[in-house]
């Protein structure tokens, strides 16, 4: 079966035999299993038909009776009960041992959501049973029971994934018996709302699309040069001012192209509120980020006085229209530092440590020519006694690891936040290859890999002209199916703290769903299978079953509306003839 992420072990009936749902199947949801009962009634009830009622009670409409079992499946719908249920759900730890996974201390062990923050891979296995009694589907937790659905969401076929059922469909499920868990705990996904602005809608939508293929971190990007997009009530001109930038460059930097109309918006705190539980009911952990001290544009065209105004006018400054990495970065000062504890006090209180232990501060691609230039930044670099301005950007970044973890969450940064030592419990997402995160996982250091050579998804899918608005190294399918987060010269010890892979959506050129999908999808998939499955080295990971496997997915992805990148290349309208990219030829450094 086309399954995507493969299961650890699928054994499928050698006769081909099927289990056929009447029209009316019964549920039995056992303790726990409640959120995931739900769900399939919402989900797979739109795409059905069926109102899948509780075990024991008669359903709504006099239903032909479905084909007589081997034999009568245990528990509920026994004889005398009522209607014997097709569908039956239930919690069980032991689930983790059938799926062969992991204790809770081998690599992504500390990362998964599952049900709090500890949770690993162990506590995500699943069992699925279809045989002539239905289907048996056992989580080792309620986290593990909810991907169990979305497998059986595939083995229904792309029409489970439809919003309203087709005429005349008959569903029906190969016999099976499948025990799995993932690799790792962090399976992720970075979209950057900065750059230009996804409505809260498609972020529910997308997270839809992040549980349909396993994964479970949803990393937002906030803040940038570009805009500012979470609502703060204390610093109301942040969304006033920084959420909205006059207009914006089509293409790369280079590009002599604008787009004239004004972009923007922003969440409100109940936006994400929303989000955040949306997220959680799905088992799907929320990082937020808020960028600094770099990156900080926005935020200063809304408050000039976080800038360094000794050096430029920042009152002059507006929301930045173009691509790249801005001069116009924070200034070293109390100010600067009570301004941004208030902006995360109210991060904290959006974001719950139940569903974001992590917080994400950026750190990266900081500037340093205004603090040379700056009187006050250099008198604060003598009173600080650090190592010049590269200390002060350290300064920065542990000013915010402590205050984080007193308030029991954990910082993690892009890897520059290495550059001037961490407190123990600071992650970091290694972006600019793997040395960043093998220098932090030897230092004790979680880690998410996600380099820039392998998973940016902003980075073109092909060579050639009809690319729209090429960007970067050509990554394909292949390449991301060939991506391994965990380098071979790390020590086992080393190994163990990385927590798993992240690719990330950079957004200066998708200005819109259409772009974002495109880039996106369908290398995520390969991706979803990377940190998901059991996987040998890269070189002998069988790629072209991974290819026949897509066939049946690109089906999955057409039910849900996606705007993938088709395998004979792009499609006439997701072409953008005269929009100049940035590629870079050649294959990318291992670095």
């Amino acid at each position: 079966m086309d399954l995507i992420p493969a299961p650890r072990l699928a054994d499928f009936h050698e006769g081909g035999l099927r289990f056929e749902f009447g029209p009316e199947p019964v549920l039995a949801a056992g303790p726990g299993a409640e959120g995931a009962a739900r769900l399939l009634r919402r989900e797979l009830g739109a795409a059905t038909g069926w109102s899948l009622p509780a075990a024991g009670l008669e359903p709504e409409s006099d239903p032909e009776p479905e084909s007589e079992p081997e034999s009568e499946p245990a528990g509920a719908g026994a004889a005398g009960t009522g209607p014997v249920a097709r569908i039956r759900l239930g919690i069980d730890p032991r689930a983790a041992a059938e799926a062969g996974s992991e204790p809770e201390s081998g690599p992504g062990a500390a990362a998964g959501p599952g049900s709090g923050p500890g949770a690993g891979p162990a506590s995500e296995a699943y069992t699925l049973t279809v045989d002539a009694t239905g289907v048996e589907l056992t989580g080792a937790s309620e986290a593990g029971l909810f991907w169990g659905v979305q497998t059986l969401r595939q083995l229904l076929g792309p029409d489970a994934y439809r919003k309203a059922p087709l005429p005349g469909r008959v569903w029906s499920l190969p016999y099976v018996r499948i025990a799995d868990a993932p690799r790792f705990g962090w399976r992720g996904l970075m979209l950057d709302v900065a750059r230009h602005f996804m409505p809260k809608d498609a972020v529910l939508r997308y997270i839809d699309l992040l549980t349909a293929h396993k994964l479970n971190v949803l990393h937002l990007h906030l803040t940038d040069d570009q805009g500012w997009r979470v609502e703060i009530k204390r610093h109301p001109r942040l969304t006033e001012v920084g959420s909205w930038r006059a207009r914006s460059r089509r293409g790369h930097r280079a590009s002599p192209l604008w787009n004239e109309t004004p972009h923007g918006g922003y969440y409100t705190q109940d936006d994400l509120r929303e989000i955040v539980a949306y997220a959680a009911e799905r088992h799907v952990r929320v990082v937020p980020e808020i960028d600094v001290p770099g990156h900080s544009q926005a935020a200063i065209a809304a408050y000039p006085e976080l800038g360094n105004a000794d050096v430029v006018d920042t009152a002059a400054l507006e929301v930045w229209d173009d691509w790249g990495i801005s001069e116009n970065v924070l200034a070293p000062t109390e100010t600067v530092l009570r301004f941004y504890e208030g902006v995360f006090e109210e991060l904290l209180e959006l974001f719950p440590a139940e569903v974001s232990p992590f917080v994400h501060v950026g750190g990266d691609e900081c500037p340093k020519a205004q603090w040379k230039a700056s009187r006050a930044a250099q008198e604060r670099i003598r009173e600080l006694g650090v190592d010049g301005e590269d200390g002060l950007q350290s300064w920065f970044i542990r000013h915010f690891d402590t205050w984080l973890a007193e308030r029991g969450r954990r910082l993690i940064g892009w890897d520059e936040i290495l550059e001037g030592g961490l407190a123990p419990g600071a992650a970091v997402s290694s972006w600019r290859g793997y040395g960043g995160g093998i220098a932090a996982a030897e230092a004790g250091h979680d880690v998410v890999m996600c380099p820039e050579q392998q998973v940016y998804l902003d980075h073109r899918q092909a060579a050639g002209a009809e690319e729209p608005m090429p960007i970067g190294y050509v990554r394909t399918l292949e390449d991301v199916y060939r991506f391994e987060p965990v380098p071979p010269k790390l020590s086992p010890e080393a190994a163990a703290h990385v927590l798993g892979a992240q690719a990330n959506a950079w957004t200066e050129v998708m200005e819109d769903q259409g772009r974002v999908d495109y880039q996106v999808f369908p290398r995520l998939a390969a991706f979803a299978e990377v940190v998901w499955s059991p996987q040998p080295a890269p070189e002998e990971r069988d790629f072209a079953r991974f290819e026949e496997r897509m066939g049946a997915h690109y089906a999955r992805l057409d039910a849900l509306g996606v705007g993938y990148r088709p395998p004979g290349g792009p499609l006439p309208w997701q072409r953008r003839p005269g929009v100049l990219g940035r590629p870079i030829d050649g294959a990318p450094p291992n670095v």
